[in-house]
């Protein structure tokens, strides 16, 4: 690692990305997205932080977590992303960037209002798609009616995820997601309201993100952060706050179903058909699992809905594609 880039190792940049750095571009500098702009990106950078101009189009076009290299201060290119967490858009059938070059995502849930397992799971596909590490972190303890039921439920339909339930501001969680987040890109992922700001502010441990109320008939918050924004955390790592998302539609492929289901996928391989849908097939080991009572039949239709899914996304794009290809 070059010696003027030490002060962006608390961000994550070592000797592998200056090797990147090198192949891309000789000679550049490098500046980790801090948040995009429009037409600008606001960058860490040796010096500390900068506003550059996106004077070409780049691409892939950066985000937020994205390396990129520098010349004359001007983004000339980003360098190639170890990991891209990503969804469907709603309503369109188009893929939102969300963070790039994460290392876990933490699936914000609060305990004021009811956790639907199905959303968690969406979420560690989610995360799963990305090549991250999904961590459920379960906000507003005190508020909960009855806390250790919700993270039973919430732990056998997520089996092998961990777990860290909160109480922000009473302190209680904190010391466990310091620890989580140390030295790595953190992303998160939950609804309004669910308590991500103050999540952010406890880490950074000062007032860094704006907090809002929820309102009592449905615990419902309004977005009080409003764009993606990297933030340095003390003592090493990177914490990515983003605007609440009601939906978490599936863009990857079945793949990243597979890799959040790996109880499920373990279990697949000991079926007689490697093509094995876990339905009518015999000698189905999945199903036997099922029968027996150690796998949850519940998890299974998670699976198959979320597998559903995820194909027939890929289905309509792959034709979408085709109809552009058949246009030009």
């Amino acid at each position: 690692m070059n010696g003027d880039s030490e002060s962006l190792s608390a961000l994550g940049w070592n000797a592998r990305w200056a090797d990147l750095l090198e192949k891309v571009s000789p000679g550049a500098t490098p500046g980790r997205v801090v948040r995009h702009d429009g037409l600008s990106l606001v960058l860490a950078v040796t010096e500390g932080s900068i506003s550059a101009t996106l004077g070409v189009r780049l691409d892939p076009e950066p985000t937020v977590g994205d390396w990129v290299a520098l010349v004359d201060g001007y983004p000339v290119a980003v360098l190639p992303r170890t990991s891209l967490l990503r969804r469907q858009a709603a309503m369109r059938e188009v893929e939102q960037v969300l963070a790039a070059n994460i290392d876990i995502v933490f699936l914000v849930c609060g305990l004021d209002r009811p956790v639907k397992a199905a959303r968690v799971q969406r979420g560690a596909a989610l995360a799963a798609d990305a090549g991250a590490t999904p961590i459920i972190v379960l906000t507003k303890a005190t508020q909960a009616k009855d806390a250790a039921s919700v993270v039973k439920r919430i732990g056998k339909a997520n089996p092998g995820i961990p777990i860290i339930i909160t109480s922000v501001r009473e302190g209680s969680g904190v010391a466990e997601l310091r620890e989580a987040a140390r030295d790595k890109t953190v992303a998160m992922v939950g609804e309004s309201g669910a308590g991500k700001s103050t999540i952010v502010n406890a880490l950074l441990e000062k007032e860094a993100a704006a907090t809002g109320v929820v309102r009592a008939g449905d615990s419902k918050g309004r977005h009080t952060t409003t764009t993606r924004h990297l933030h340095p955390l003390p003592g090493g790592g990177a914490l990515i706050d983003s605007p609440g998302i009601r939906s978490i539609g599936l863009w990857g492929d079945a793949s990243s179903v597979k890799d959040a289901f790996a109880d499920i996928a373990a279990l697949s391989d000991q079926c007689r058909f490697v093509d094995c849908r876990h339905d009518s097939e015999p000698d189905c080991t999945v199903k036997a699992a099922v029968i027996e009572g150690t796998l949850a039949s519940e998890r299974l239709s998670a699976w198959r809905a979320l597998t559903e899914e995820a194909e027939a996304s890929a289905r309509r794009r792959l034709a979408a594609s085709r109809r552009r290809g058949s246009s030009r």
